[in-house]
């Protein structure tokens, strides 16, 4: 269970984070959570789907590690094989919470004192000597900066998507090397005839609000299911 303390330069100036330890947050998962920002990273390597939240049953995009519940395909050798680590596990052990718990109050960087990634007291450091916050401690909150942006752009995108009825269900039977088969439930993604059937003001719309890139590059991205096929076959053969 996450224990989150408020991060400052006094009580936390000798803490480390053992970077080795922070992609073990991700090992175990086949769906993460993804922000608009990071869907040309992820697109090279990772599917990008959308899904819908267990407990709002909001829909939620995000980036497919493999078929099945607790199968990370990028995650080999105590090590994170994909060419780009998605933002929700890079600034573990890292969190935002609003100060004194109230919503309206200045956010907080908050540190999860019962992470793994700090059990050692190597790694790297949040602060100098001084007090100052090192450059990778200004790197995570750069990350938790980018994620909060994203949650409003995802929203901004996913509104837009709903309102225009371009969200459908995925349906998908895959076969693999071990004759074994698996029907993908739960996923979402776009209709490509309905996007393609929009009249003129849709289409405009989505040019000037910046989100028709982000629509085309999750359209792009499933082209790598293949390739997860690919390496679940790798691992059954083995």
């Amino acid at each position: 269970m996450a224990n989150l303390v408020a991060v400052d330069n006094k009580n936390h100036i000798n803490t480390k984070v053992n970077l080795k330890k922070v992609e073990q947050y991700g090992a175990n998962l086949h769906l993460i959570p993804v922000v608009l920002s990071e869907f040309i990273h992820l697109a090279v390597q990772y599917p990008i789907v959308i899904t819908k939240n267990g407990n709002t049953g909001q829909f939620v995009f995000s980036t497919m590690l493999g078929f099945e519940k607790n199968e990370n395909l990028f995650w080999k050798n105590e090590q994170w094989q994909g060419l780009y680590v998605p933002l929700q596990i890079r600034r573990q052990p890292f969190f935002v919470e609003a100060k004194g718990g109230n919503k309206n109050n200045e956010l907080a960087v908050c540190l999860n004192t019962n992470s793994p990634a700090l059990l050692d007291n190597i790694g790297e450091g949040l602060f100098d000597e001084k007090g100052n916050e090192s450059k990778y401690f200004q790197e995570v909150k750069a990350s938790l900066a980018q994620l909060l942006m994203g949650e409003k752009e995802n929203k901004i995108l996913l509104d837009q998507l709903t309102s225009m009825a371009l969200i459908q269900s995925m349906s998908l039977e895959i076969s693999f090397v071990n004759k074994g088969t698996l029907q993908l439930t739960g996923l979402y993604t776009i209709d490509q005839e309905k996007l393609a059937s929009l009249n003129n003001e849709q289409v405009c719309s989505l040019h000037k609000t910046g989100l028709l890139p982000a629509i085309y590059t999750m359209i792009t991205s499933l082209g790598q299911i293949q390739a997860l096929i690919n390496l679940k076959n790798k691992r059954l053969t083995k």
